[in-house]
């Protein structure tokens, strides 16, 4: 995964879990030395670790604990009456009394047979003694009955938040249930109530298992909320990280942790690395939240004229926490999904580097998912090296709904992973787990095929080679956390991250490398998985 083409070699000599030779097989065995252990592959592929460009790994281990609300294929919910049934499900394996709060996560309204989203009404009925939130599959609503949103003290006087939507009952100020983006922050204590430490250590080693068995040697988790914080460093210091994991604070704690001394950034220490700030500008294409330049097409929630979504985030705060990350030479990382939010994210850096008098290419400012752009972006892109980290899973989960949503244009162009590589942008691909399986090599058959649910091709023009779908989850991820010169590759010297797989992706026909499976996981030169 070294250059710009496949480049094989015979063998690699691993000691104290650094790479020390990538060539012959007499090559290695000079550099191994006496007595070591030979690995025949069997004809199985070995490549580097898979990185994990973004995700949230912690979201994953308590979804463990969560009722599975997903649609086919990634769970088996097609109506309300099956998310009722699944969360009444959760409640028995609880043993859940009255007051436990219930919480279910993956529901896509787009995949239901209502076409709609759950009601407070429809979950009161089911459940009237237990506070319910159900979380959407793209994380940025939920749906909370009524219980739910007296704990919050949310009622019929509540305003809509900055950067947020409560969708009310028609004709009135009620709340319907339905929470988007900022509106769901009081719901976040319930979601995130205490746990003891080594129930949440437990989950946190299961999690990284799942991650390990696909083929992940690097976990993501870009989102990190204050409590969870202490958690993370816990795991950290105890060992429970067996595969590392690249952390990014939430921008709410920025004033405390950026130029004040209390984190070390870029650090890798036992596993963890605090790699930089995470920004968030808008929200969900599909839930019709991210933030566009025109307006969607079909109906949106909450809102009758030129409906383009929301930002999170006021440009100015924008700009302001651009001029403190870059001032203490902190990464930014900024989930952005539309077109009118990632102009917000060119015009802050812009901002902060005119306020500061300093141009840097290589801050590595990355804009998450970078779904819904235009052209001129990439050339911006590209001009102030911004690093965009695609998101292609989208095209098979929702491609058929942002057909309906932006238009053919627009939603042709989603993801652009084929133009970014084609002018020298060193792109990355993610899963969003919780949002989609960990699943890499899903996550490259999307990148590779671009088929949707319904099996159109979408966007044949951004389709990329096997190659460079790997590329971006290998060599280009490694880069995208200032890494490239000690992962994301098979290279003397590097760190013996390493992935075995059953086929080759880049030799078989490109819609069977979603059925390619881990045979085993190295971290370190260490086994941290090895299939049954």
């Amino acid at each position: 995964m070294a250059g710009h083409q496949p480049v094989y070699v015979e063998a690699l000599a691993v000691r104290d879990g650094k790479i020390v030779a990538a060539g012959s097989k007499a090559q290695a065995l000079k550099a191994a030395g006496r007595g070591a252990r030979q690995i025949d592959l069997k004809g199985a592929t070995l490549l580097p670790g898979f990185i994990d460009a973004h995700s949230h790994m912690l979201n994953y281990a308590d979804s463990l604990v969560q009722a599975n609300l997903n649609p086919p294929p990634v769970g088996g919910v097609r109506s309300i009456a099956d998310i009722i049934s699944e969360v009444g499900r959760l409640k028995v394996s609880m043993k859940a009394g009255d007051g436990v709060l219930l919480v279910g996560q993956g529901y896509d309204p787009d995949q239901l047979a209502e076409k709609r989203h759950p009601t407070a009404e429809e979950l009161d009925m089911a459940f009237p003694n237990n506070p319910v939130l159900l979380m959407h599959a793209s994380g940025h609503m939920l749906v909370a009955n009524t219980a739910a949103m007296k704990i919050a003290g949310i009622d019929a006087s509540t305003k809509d938040p900055e950067g947020g939507a409560i969708i009310r009952k028609p004709g009135t100020t009620e709340p319907q249930g339905l929470f988007q983006e900022t509106a769901m922050h009081p719901f976040i204590p319930q979601v995130q109530a205490p746990r003891p430490l080594d129930e949440n250590l437990v989950l946190i080693k299961r999690a990284l298992g799942h991650y390990a068995a696909n083929g992940y040697t690097t976990a993501a988790e870009h989102l990190v909320m204050p409590d969870k914080m202490p958690l993370l460093q816990a795991a950290a210091d105890r060992g429970i990280l067996t595969i590392d994991v690249e952390a990014l604070p939430a921008y709410l704690m920025a004033d405390q942790l950026v130029g004040t001394g209390k984190i070390r950034w870029g650090e890798l220490k036992n596993g963890l690395k605090w790699a930089g700030l995470k920004l968030a500008t808008d929200g969900s294409p599909q839930g019709k939240t991210a933030y566009l330049t025109k307006p969607y097409l079909t109906p949106v929630p909450g809102c009758k004229t030129d409906c383009r979504g929301f930002p999170n985030i006021p440009q100015d705060e924008l700009n302001r926490l651009f001029v403190l990350a870059y001032r203490n030479g902190v990464q930014l990382y900024s989930h952005c999904n539309g077109d009118a939010s990632i102009d917000m994210m060119i015009a802050a850096h812009r901002f902060a580097e005119k306020d500061l008098g300093i141009v840097d290419f290589n801050r590595r400012t990355v804009i998450i998912h970078s779904q819904i752009m235009r052209p001129d972006q990439l050339v911006a892109y590209k001009s102030l090296g911004l690093l965009p980290s695609f998101f292609t899973n989208h095209v098979f989960y929702w491609g058929d709904v942002h057909l309906a949503n932006l238009g053919a244009e627009r939603a042709a162009y989603i993801s652009p992973m084929a133009s970014a590589m084609k002018a020298g942008i060193k792109a990355t691909n993610h899963t969003d787990a919780t949002v989609t399986p960990v699943d890499p090599m899903f996550l490259a058959w999307t990148a590779v095929n671009r088929t949707t649910r319904s099996g159109q091709v979408l966007g044949p023009d951004e389709r990329v080679t096997p190659y460079q779908a790997l590329k971006a989850m290998t060599l280009n991820a490694a880069y995208e956390y200032f890494e490239e010169t000690s992962k994301g590759s098979l290279e003397t010297g590097k760190t013996a991250d390493l992935v075995l797989l059953d086929h080759n992706p880049l030799k078989v026909a490109p819609d069977a490398i979603k059925t390619i499976r881990v045979v085993e996981t190295v971290k370190s030169g260490r086994s941290v998985f090895k299939a049954p």
